[in-house]
């Protein structure tokens, strides 16, 4: 009997590896519903002459419904298994688009953002989840295919979206685009397992980074000080990233770059659709590259070099993003650097706090990337007040340098201290009991 075979139960959905495929699909099929956000805001503004930063507030809204439920998804997700909350996200997600396209107000296109936010997030923080728990030996890969689902997604419809937009109306890609993406997540949540509950003894761990043995819930690891600097370093990136995916509309034509066509084998593009399509590609690449890279030699020496090298990245972006061509490269760039955080830090959350409410715990961390939404709009505001994206780009190079400093000189020590001497509560509870009661 192979290995593969023997950590499985006899259900023929229950393959880990056509679980991951399976979460793979489910998250492309919910990407567009932030990276694709971009191609509307200006048809929205065009429509109805709403400010862009009243737009994207939306996108705020979006975000943070995204991501700060996602600790209750994962809790949920961790007791009743991935089927049940997968649907109920799958459902939500198409209605969110579906009222999109009948929005006539700001009220109602922020409603629809919330809804889609909900059930984005608990698509999300299922399919994470599940990837951490399938594969304890393989943590950083699994989950970088998995967010790479997420982040690539939407580069295979980008070039339909923005063609439908064109041609039919931003309200009718909204109609079609989410009752098709919905369908499809339903279908695959309906095939969905959890693993068994022997799996992390089952798979002889042979990794080469430290992994904690003691098990944490979402209500204990809040009162880790190595959680909080985690989630301080999450926000520093994840706050650029968002940055630059819901403000790449705006930037280019700001840059005057956004009615340049590129001929790209026979088809003629605008630069701002060639640099989002290819964007999407580095962006899903980057996550089970830089998530393998980390189970090869470490979580935060990757997260140093990652982080460095995307804030050099939104530097270059502002300097030489003006030139159509840097500026596709750049912003390639700035996400292929942006997008591996959805890899690191949950294999890292996972690494330390450990499998049993792995979901739980990696949807906790991943409301950092709701904090960081905030800073979508003040940049928009700061636009404003400024006349330029001067102070934008400073600021997002600044805080990607200051977490890449954070992960070798704070984070690297502190977690290999907690690793090193954590001990699970329930246990050391057990365990002192019985000495209590021999004395």
């Amino acid at each position: 009997m192979t290995q593969e075979t023997s950590i499985n139960p006899a259900s023929p959905g229950a393959n880990r590896w056509l679980q991951l495929v399976m979460g793979i699909v489910c998250m492309a099929m919910i990407a567009n519903l932030q990276y694709g956000w971009t191609l509307f805001v200006n048809p929205i503004a065009d429509k109805y002459h709403w400010s862009k930063a009243a737009i994207q507030v939306a996108f705020t809204i979006f975000i943070l419904t995204e991501t700060w439920l996602v600790p209750i998804e994962g809790w949920a997700v961790d007791k009743f298994g991935p089927r049940p909350v997968v649907l109920f996200g799958g459902l939500l997600c198409a209605l969110g688009w579906v009222m999109n396209s009948f929005a006539d107000t700001l009220t109602m296109l922020y409603i629809a953002a919330a809804i889609s936010g909900i059930g984005a997030g608990a698509v999300y923080g299922t399919c994470v989840g599940s990837a951490l728990k399938w594969f304890p030996d393989r943590r950083g890969l699994a989950a970088g295919l998995t967010a790479a689902g997420f982040g690539a997604g939407s580069a295979a419809t980008i070039i339909p979206i923005s063609k439908m937009i064109e041609s039919s109306g931003y309200e009718q890609t909204f109609l079609y685009f989410g009752i098709g993406q919905g369908l499809i997540v339903v279908l695959l949540a309906l095939m969905m397992v959890r693993p068994p509950a022997h799996m992390p003894n089952a798979i002889k761990k042979q990794t080469k980074v430290q992994q904690g043995n003691a098990e944490f819930g979402p209500s204990q690891i809040v009162r880790k000080p190595v959680f909080w600097v985690m989630y301080l370093m999450f926000v520093l990136v994840a706050a650029g990233g968002l940055m630059a995916t819901a403000q790449m509309g705006p930037i280019a034509k700001d840059f005057q770059i956004d009615g340049v066509k590129f001929n790209v084998m026979g088809m003629v593009l605008p630069a701002l659709t060639f640099a989002l399509a290819i964007d999407r590609v580095l962006n899903g690449l980057t996550r089970p590259f830089f998530g393998w890279v980390s189970d090869q030699i470490g979580r935060e020496k990757t997260m140093f070099i990652a982080f460095a090298l995307e804030a050099v990245g939104i530097l270059a972006l502002y300097y030489y993003g003006r030139d159509p061509i840097m500026f596709v490269i750049l912003t390639g760039l700035v996400f292929f650097a942006w997008g591996e955080i959805y890899s690191l830090f949950p294999a890292t959350a996972a690494d330390t706090f450990g499998s049993k409410n792995a979901a739980g715990n990696a949807g906790l961390l991943y409301t950092a990337k709701g904090t960081a939404s905030i800073f979508v709009p003040i940049s928009s505001m700061i636009t404003d007040a400024t006349g330029g994206w001067e102070a934008v780009f400073f600021v997002g190079c600044g805080l990607n340098a200051a977490a890449a400093l954070m992960a070798w000189f704070v984070l690297k020590p502190m977690r290999a201290n907690f690793m090193t001497n954590a001990v699970t509560p329930n246990a050391a509870a057990v365990d002192v009991a019985p000495a209590r009661m021999a004395r």
